[in-house]
């Protein structure tokens, strides 16, 4: 046997799967676009996409939704490539302890981190009066809010991206090409613009496409911050909010439009995937600093995790501030444990928990089920038949969540079995259903790169030894691929515990999550309780992160 794993021409299996996931994540928006262009007398009708086209809030909505997310881009880019070079060529004392701390803002959920933020940064935030006080001012220095507040945010939650997809390329790259570049006399500007950076480009353009898809789908920060900075997904939630669902529905296509061009665009090139290949290279051993930046880098590279950290230390003490006691006073003046005692002594409180953790635990299981399922069905076809499979595990990553929860609401809000859609909105499993949907990209690249990097030989000779199918699967496949497996797990159980874009338009009150929860908290100025949930939802997610997570480059989207 030869040429890779067992094909089939289209089994039976990978047709169901294709229907299902057609089902699930193309049909939804096919019924939206469909009722976008459906007229009230019940034809079809462009009327509401006239009515878009000629309302220039909508049209200024969309444009400070692409260039804030390429802002985002730029200011992730600038913070996170010069951190990777750093970590990546550069050996100094503590390097792996910061090389941690320095990822430690995708553990923070978007709406916890804007709530970090504001109480950090706001108008009466701790940092703010702290710069106040220093400066003698009665007023606050600055006010966190419009468009600099939101690349704040994002520039903090998204450089990540860019600091794990360049480091992992740079400790890929073969040394040896730079050293010989050296030695015919190219120097260290020409050897970083004509050898490094080209190594580089398919990790800086991945990086780019996810922090400009994440920041295009970003609710909390401009929900929380934008005042009268609308972008288009507040502006989506806004006509829904508002009784105008179809015009909503309208918005979610012009959103969708711009998200799909921004992955065709990045995928000619050749910046759709990054996935790391090895190609025989020596591990290369980053050289020490020596002098006085030995000690110089290492006090900057803590001065810079300190401040990371700073929204992790701000929950941690909001939560342990009693309610209506910090007032005018610069630090807390009172600090116990009575929020936490409110917490888990009143079942309401614990009620959100609950229901975010089976909610989550069932999407991301499903979500991991069915990713790999087409990610290993998927790599068994040839053409067409493998391209659909593995777009269908893509595409919610290309839709922003505000997009797809209308699509949902829209397509399960009437009970028509006969068409493929049933009544599902105002019930307990449209939100599993929505956290399935969106966290299918993360467990489907996931499966997908892990399979990728997998020695065919070893397949065949399972088989050639009698093995099974399900056997060699069992025994041969998955335990090489449970590293990004668990990888693509642990970032769907993440997303989904702390998902507050989708809930808010999709949630009942019966399994409220805790990112709605939090949300209420603040609205009744109860800080310290929507602090505990934030404190919680942190700790859930770094153990997470950190004990599934522990294969999460090999399944970087």
């Amino acid at each position: 046997m030869t040429g890779g794993p067992r094909r089939t021409r289209w089994p039976l299996a990978a047709t169901a799967l294709t229907a299902l996931l057609l089902w699930l994540v193309g049909y939804p928006l096919l019924i939206t676009l469909i009722e976008a262009l459906r007229s009230p007398s019940g034809g079809f009708s462009l009327e509401t996409f006239s009515t878009f086209a000629q309302r220039g809030e909508e049209w200024l909505a969309l444009w400070r939704s692409l260039w804030l997310s390429l802002a985002s881009v730029v200011a992730a880019a600038v913070l996170g490539v010069p951190l990777a070079f750093l970590f990546a060529r550069r050996d100094f004392p503590g390097r792996r302890l910061l090389t941690a701390l320095l990822t430690l803002p995708v553990s923070l959920p978007p709406l916890v981190g804007v709530l970090a933020f504001l109480f950090l940064y706001g108008e009466s935030g701790l940092i703010t009066r702290l710069v106040g006080g220093f400066l003698g001012m009665s007023e606050a220095p600055w006010r966190l809010q419009g468009w600099p507040a939101i690349l704040l945010v994002h520039a903090y939650s998204m450089y990540v991206y860019f600091f794990l997809f360049a480091r992992a390329a740079l400790l890929a790259t073969d040394p040896s090409q730079r050293e010989a570049a050296a030695s015919l006399g190219a120097g260290r500007w020409r050897i970083l613009r004509e050898v490094t950076l080209p190594a580089l480009r398919p990790a800086l353009l991945g990086a780019g496409l996810l922090t400009f898809l994440t920041s295009m789908a970003s609710f909390s920060a401009p929900y929380l911050f934008g005042g009268s900075f609308r972008v288009m997904t507040t502006q989506i939630v806004a006509s829904k909010l508002n009784g105008n669902l179809r015009l909503a529905m309208v918005e979610s296509v012009a959103l969708a439009a711009v998200a799909f061009f921004a992955l065709v665009v990045s995928r000619r090139w050749g910046g759709g995937s990054v996935v790391a290949v090895s190609h025989g290279v020596a591990a290369y051993t980053a050289p020490p600093l020596t002098g006085f930046g030995r000690w110089v880098v290492p006090a900057m590279a803590w001065g810079f995790a300190f401040v990371l950290l700073l929204p992790h230390a701000v929950l941690i003490v909001l939560s342990l501030v009693p309610t209506a006691t910090w007032t005018v006073e610069l630090f807390p003046p009172v600090l116990d444990l009575s929020n936490y005692r409110t917490f888990f002594t009143d079942a309401r409180r614990l009620a959100p928990v609950v229901s975010s953790a089976w909610m989550a635990t069932l999407a991301s299981a499903a979500a991991l089920v069915l990713g790999f399922l087409a990610a290993n069905l998927g790599r068994r076809q040839r053409g067409r038949w493998r391209g659909l499979l593995e777009g269908m595990v893509v595409l919610p990553w290309a839709i922003p969540g505000t997009v797809f929860a209308v699509a949902l609401a829209v397509t399960f809000s009437v009970d028509q079995p006969w068409a493929g859609r049933f009544l599902l909105i105002g019930t307990t499993w449209i939100l599993p259903l929505a956290y399935l949907l969106r966290t299918l990209p993360l467990t489907g690249r996931a499966a997908i790169a892990g399979l990728a990097q997998l020695d065919p030989a070893q397949e065949e000779a399972a088989a050639a030894l009698g093995a099974g199918r399900w056997r060699s699967l069992w025994r041969v496949t998955l335990p090489q691929v449970r590293p990004a497996l668990a990888a693509g797990l642990a970032l769907a159980f993440i997303t989904s515990l702390g998902d507050f874009v989708t809930s808010i338009i999709l949630y009942t009150y019966e399994n409220r999550p805790i990112a709605i929860e939090i949300y209420s908290n603040l609205r009744l100025q109860e800080i310290g309780l929507a602090a505990v949930y934030g404190v919680l939802l942190m700790l859930l997610s770094t153990v997470v992160l950190f004990t599934w997570g522990e294969g999460r480059k090999a399944g970087a989207i």
